[in-house]
């Protein structure tokens, strides 16, 4: 049993900070240390080799937890997500494919995170698609480069628009929802017997027939428009966009991929652009 395992529990402790000090005291494990505990796992369900993969990884949790800390939700509940994702990680986990847990694990940390604070950052969703969550996170994070400015113009739309590679449309819809707030639906107590609350005007929508077929066509396209525009791609030029844009952790670096195919740097971007540019043409076509 490693030294880590001595240690108390973090979730006996009494707040966030002493939690985010005690998990902060468990070491990191080596290469060879996770894969005898990942294969422990996976082949003899050894649940005690699980508890320590997650422990060891924490800390990891708690500095992606950190970084959606804007969105006004507690600290805790973001890392509770996080671990959550961080089991499912674990659980999933082969340590035959030579990547290490931290790269796998942060794609479901992540999704974790993303997942609740669309669902608790207004009582109703802002975003319902996988294109919609894509451009709810990265809208946020651009308009910082805007300071003071709490609307976007119609010019900063488009350029917004261009750098996510979506509609202007798109974008002013997004920002429309985010700008939004709560709105009691029984109205207040102190209105008065004449009060008109919107509950008793509001149609009932939950069903509308064409946002629930276009609901289906963006995911369908996103699911198998994705493959179908891979598989266009030669083997090398799909390795390279994968490893560029799909990898569940860090991407691969153009000097990476370089080493790998021994060519230059700039012959890997130039294979890049043209397979992204065949893929769109693809996509067109779905």
């Amino acid at each position: 049993m490693t030294q880590a395992m001595t240690l108390p529990i973090p979730a006996a402790v009494g707040n966030i900070d002493a939690y985010i000090q005690a998990a902060n005291r468990y070491p990191m494990l080596s290469e060879a240390e996770e894969t005898g505990l990942a294969r422990r796992f996976r082949n003899e369900g050894d649940v005690e080799a699980a508890r320590q993969l997650v422990l060891s990884h924490l800390r990891l949790v708690i500095s992606v937890a950190r970084n959606y800390l804007g969105y006004g939700l507690p600290h805790a509940d973001l890392i509770q997500e996080g671990n959550i994702g961080l089991m499912t990680a674990v659980k999933r986990f082969d340590p035959t494919r030579g990547v290490r847990l931290v790269s796998f694990a942060i794609h479901w940390i992540k999704a974790e995170i993303h997942n609740y604070i669309l669902k608790n950052w207004r009582l109703v969703k802002v975003a319902t698609t996988k294109a919609q969550r894509k451009l709810f996170f990265n809208l946020r994070s651009l308009k910082n480069d805007y300071e003071g400015v709490s609307t976007l113009s119609g010019t900063q739309a488009a350029e917004v628009a261009a750098r996510l590679k979506v509609k202007r449309e798109e974008v002013v819809e997004m920002e429309t929802r985010l700008m939004g707030r709560d709105l009691a639906l029984e109205g207040s107590p102190d209105d008065g017997d004449e009060a008109f609350a919107p509950i008793d005007y509001l149609a009932d929508s939950r069903y509308e027939p064409t946002r629930v077929i276009e609901g289906k066509a963006i995911a369908r396209l996103h699911d198998e428009g994705l493959q179908e525009a891979l598989s266009v791609l030669d083997p090398r030029s799909r390795r390279i966009v994968e490893a560029r844009w799909l990898h569940a952790g860090e991407a691969a670096t153009l000097h990476e991929l370089a080493a790998e195919f021994d060519v230059s740097a700039e012959r890997i971007r130039q294979i890049e652009v043209k397979a992204l540019q065949k893929m769109r043409g693809a996509l067109a076509e779905a």
